[in-house]
């Protein structure tokens, strides 16, 4: 099969493709054809750093929509042909840019009838990261307040989506250009993070949600009633700084990677499905070139998902 790989560590130039064996399901597994894969900033950190997962030679990608092709022994909830999507177990299940993937029946759940593939490809660790956030960590319910920040980004224009669906009212930091699309998602308050402190327009909120860091993380805390809760999506080293000032304010911190979630994919298929959450696709490459795409999220500059097709 074809996959987009890299022997060393560094920039968009390191990727190229290669010949691999196609992967073989094994005991409760199955082997997806992939049409489609998302792109996400994990994907340009590990490309330049390693992170997680060490030294390359390594195939990036955990976002898939695809069709199953072959089941291994055990698996009984899908069949070849069947259309699915979802997020490969991270960080060590990497390979979604590739034309295969094989792995745990239960990674993946059906495809949203609404959704193309491409679509789909957006959905699953942005989709999960908000859910999981959101509901499991925060467990957001009807009449609390929300703020989202980089709430045009894959992860926040889902979380605001679902938050909104939980009956909350949100609060998105976003730059003014993004600012009617967040509404156009249901944003309550859109708060310009390039001429506005978000701490003077919040206040007493039941939950932050932090997919930027540095100082964000201690101001989040402030515009917290007690009892709230950051729920912070950046590096774990940060969010353990934060835990003494949480205790003195009376509010938590928590700190989170995404999981593979069989029932909370079907849960963001439901809201799909139901016409109350869309994934906005900035932009679509071909899988070879990954570059140009990583060279464009790697900018900043884009609103929602960047997703690759796989011929």
């Amino acid at each position: 099969m074809k996959a987009i790989s890299q022997d060393t560590l560094g920039g968009p130039e390191v990727l190229h493709a290669v010949d691999l064996p196609k992967p073989v399901p094994g005991t409760t597994e199955v082997l997806v054809r992939v049409h489609a894969a998302g792109l996400n900033p994990t994907d340009w950190k590990h490309r330049s750093t390693g992170y997680l997962i060490g030294e390359p030679p390594f195939v990036l990608g955990w976002d898939v929509s695809g069709v199953v092709e072959a089941v291994g022994r055990g698996v009984a909830i899908y069949k070849p042909g069947d259309e699915v999507f979802g997020m490969l177990r991270y960080p060590v299940g990497h390979g979604a840019f590739a034309e295969y993937v094989a792995a745990p029946a239960r990674t993946f759940a059906p495809k949203p009838a609404a959704l193309d593939h491409v679509q789909a490809a957006g959905v699953p660790l942005a989709g999960l990261t908000a859910w999981q956030a959101l509901v499991d960590v925060a467990k957001v319910r009807e009449g609390d307040e929300v703020l989202v920040h980089a709430a045009a980004g894959g992860v926040g224009h889902l979380a605001v989506q679902i938050a909104k669906a939980r009956g909350a009212y949100v609060y998105g930091t976003a730059s003014a250009a993004k600012h009617d699309f967040l509404r156009h998602l249901g944003v309550d308050e859109v708060i310009d993070y390039r001429s506005t402190d978000f701490t003077t327009v919040c206040d007493g909120l039941d939950a932050v949600i932090d997919t930027i860091g540095g100082d964000y993380g201690p101001r989040s805390l402030t515009v917290l009633r007690p009892g709230g809760v950051l729920v912070s999506l950046v590096a774990s080293m940060e969010v353990a700084d934060l835990r003494d000032q949480a205790v003195d304010q009376g509010v938590r911190v928590e700190s989170m990677i995404c999981e593979p979630d069989l029932s909370a994919l079907k849960s963001l298929a439901a809201l799909i499905d139901a016409g109350r959450l869309r994934v906005a696709i900035a932009a679509v490459f071909p899988l070879d070139e990954l570059g140009r795409a990583m060279e464009l999220g790697e900018s900043g500059r884009t609103t929602g998902k960047i997703v690759l097709t796989v011929p």
